[in-house]
This record gives C-alpha cells, sequence and structure tokens, in this order.
C-alpha cells in the first residue's frame, strides 16, 4: 500500500518563503508541501513585537488545523527573531526558523566587510546584533533595512517589471564601499532579488542566503522522524492566503509555476490592537 508523503508546511507573510521552498525541494522532492502567506498582514516588518508573535501563534495554529503537518517552516526572519520560542511551545512537531546568515557569511567573506540586506525590524533587532557579536566580531557589518525591497520582490512574482533604478538608491552604501565582498540576504524576499541585486552590485562574488541551510535542517528532521519519502508518483502541494486579495489573485500564475496552483482562503483578517 502505497504511504503518504510527509507534508511540510512553509510559513511566510508574503511570498518570499517560496526562495525556501525552492531550496527544500530541491533536496526533498518527495515532499507534500503546504505553502501559506499570511498576506491579511502582510508586511509584518512594521509591526510591533507583541501584535507580531500573537499574530504568528494564531495563523499557525489554524494552518496547522487545516494542513496536519509533520515539520513546520517559519519562512520569514521577522517572525523568526521573534516568535520562534512560542512557536515551538504550543506545537509537538519541529518548528524551523529562518535566521540572518551571518555565521557563513563571516566564513565566506575575504575583506570581513559585510553587507546585511534585511527588513527595518531585523537590522534593529538585538538578536541580530547578537549574530553579529557572536559569528562575526572580526567584521564590519554594513546594514542596510529596506521594506521596499520586500515590495518589489512580491511585485516581480506577480510577473510585474522591476526597475533597476528602484533598486540603486536603496543598496546605495553597497555601491559605494568598495572592500564589500560579500552580501547576505536576510529576508526570504530577496534571493528572489538576485538577479536585479546582482547587476546593481556586481562587483559583489559572494551572496548569502539561509535556504540551503534550512533545507539541510528539514532533512535531519525527516530522518530524525522516520519520514520515508512517498510512494506516490506526484505528491499534492496547496497553498493558503489569509485574506482573498487581488494582489494574492494576481500571483495564482505563479504559484501554479511552483506546483502550488491548489488555493485555499482562509479568512483571517487583522486587527491591530
Amino acid at each position: 500500500m502505497a504511504h503518504q508523503p510527509p507534508r511540510i508546511l512553509i510559513f511566510d507573510s508574503g511570498v518570499g518563503g517560496l526562495s525556501i521552498l525552492e531550496q527544500i525541494r530541491k533536496q526533498h522532492p518527495h515532499c507534500a508541501f503546504m505553502y501559506a502567506s499570511d498576506n491579511a498582514a502582510f508586511p509584518y516588518g512594521p509591526k510591533s513585537e507583541s501584535a507580531l508573535v500573537d499574530r504568528v501563534d494564531r495563523v499557525l495554529r489554524q494552518l496547522q488545523l487545516l494542513t496536519q503537518a509533520d515539520i513546520i517552516v517559519i519562512a520569514c526572519n521577522t517572525a523568526s527573531t521573534l516568535a520562534l520560542p512560542r512557536i515551538r511551545s504550543h506545537f509537538t512537531q519541529p518548528v524551523i526558523g529562518v535566521v540572518p546568515a551571518i555565521k557563513p557569511a563571516a566564513k565566506v567573506s575575504k575583506t570581513k566587510v559585510i553587507g546585511l540586506l534585511a527588513t527595518p525590524g531585523t537590522v534593529k533587532r538585538d538578536y541580530t546584533q547578537q549574530l553579529i557579536d557572536d559569528f562575526a566580531p572580526d567584521c564590519r557589518v554594513i546594514a542596510i533595512g529596506s521594506s521596499e525591497l520586500v515590495a518589489l520582490a512580491e511585485q516581480k512574482l506577480r510577473q510585474e517589471a522591476v526597475d533597476i533604478n528602484t533598486i540603486t538608491p536603496i543598496v546605495a552604501p553597497f555601491v559605494n564601499e568598495h572592500a564589500l565582498d560579500t552580501v547576505v540576504l536576510a529576508c526570504t524576499h530577496f534571493p528572489l532579488l538576485t538577479q536585479e541585486l546582482q547587476q546593481v552590485l556586481h562587483r559583489v562574488p559572494h551572496w548569502v542566503d539561509s535556504g540551503e541551510a534550512i533545507a539541510r535542517r528539514v532533512g535531519y528532521w525527516l530522518e530524525a522522524l522516520a519520514l520515508l519519502p512517498s510512494t506516490c508518483t506526484q505528491p499534492i502541494c496547496k497553498s493558503y492566503f489569509t485574506a482573498r486579495t487581488q494582489a494574492a489573485s494576481d500571483l495564482h500564475n505563479t504559484l501554479a509555476h511552483w506546483g502550488l496552483g491548489d488555493v485555499t482562503y482562509i479568512d483571517m483578517p487583522y486587527s491591530p490592537s
């Protein structure tokens, strides 16, 4: 009898987590993937820490009722750096978070000048500074916090053109720093703009994100939980949104391309306290 594939829930405020999904799928194609976007509360970056923790906890509880996932991936740096302890206390399933890839960046950098590209909240967070202190004490880290790049990545996924001229002023501090040789993409949206960023920062040889590391961590839990490869030829994959919006509808073609064309809307409006 065919057994069901391991179920992986990948959660983000928007669709930047598709960059994480891509890496997990490369390493573990036998899994069934559920991609969830809390678009009703998008973007997470400007929200207060307490409101964000409450929101992530509430949405993930509802999603887990629907998906019955074996492994949960919070594919959002902002949510991961704040909500992981609380989320992990509420689920028996492994919960994997995404944090800025400071440690591998410090290892690969030759000049020890690193660019950190993140959301404004991640740049300001004590957690991020602690990563720098722990893993890159001998490096100079130039940080840029941008919400506009998040919106541009979502725009690109809706198959709208991205103007390179809108990116150049955002990353100007990197352009003007000639010793910089490594950029950390510390938001899951940003790998979706790698091509555009590299056009602007063509001198930078090293680009680091968390996708491959997260995929390896998923592999660890698949083995630890003895979640065997499926005998199904094509695992079913689905996507979920917390609000039915035009922007979400505009993503349907893109989601179908990613094998996530089965879309479910769950009504979870966001009301800031």
